[in-house]
């Protein structure tokens, strides 16, 4: 278990590492070029280790629904909306927001699909990232 949230965490630093990167790649072009760009790159990238590793082509697409492929275009949206953000209200606040929406929307998900575990501290949960966000925003003039 303890392997998992390390794995966790790595990914939580290396999305904030990518909203970073993104948001200074925007400030010299726009925030949809700084996507075009995210793809392209992540693109090159993970073929060549899929290549190499093998599985590039080891599944059964069409077995998938056609709703399966929308997590493309919403991530095309997250990226290029992250990119724009990051660079008017800083890191932080991108990434307070994120999770905001992150848990509100999986909280939302997970009684609709009548996922086990306790509603209200899940919706704790999400009250209190709203009000540490709302905290570290009041501090500023």
């Amino acid at each position: 278990m303890i392997g998992f949230a390390l794995l966790a965490i790595l990914a939580g630093v290396l999305v904030s590492l990518s909203r970073q990167i993104n948001g200074r790649l925007a400030l010299s072009t726009s925030a949809m070029e700084s996507s075009f760009w995210n793809h392209i790159v992540g693109l090159c990238f993970i073929t060549v280790v899929a290549v190499l590793a093998g599985g590039l082509f080891a599944g059964a697409p069409e077995q998938s629904p056609w709703w399966a492929y929308l997590g493309g275009p919403v991530g095309v949206i997250f990226i290029a909306a992250g990119s724009w953000l990051i660079a008017r209200i800083g890191a932080a606040q991108t990434a307070l927001l994120i999770i905001a929406g992150q848990m509100v929307f999986g909280v939302l998900l997970d009684v609709w699909l009548g996922a086990p575990g306790n509603l209200w501290a899940r919706i704790i949960g999400v009250a209190l990232i709203l009000a540490g966000m709302w905290v570290s925003r009041t501090g500023r003039s």
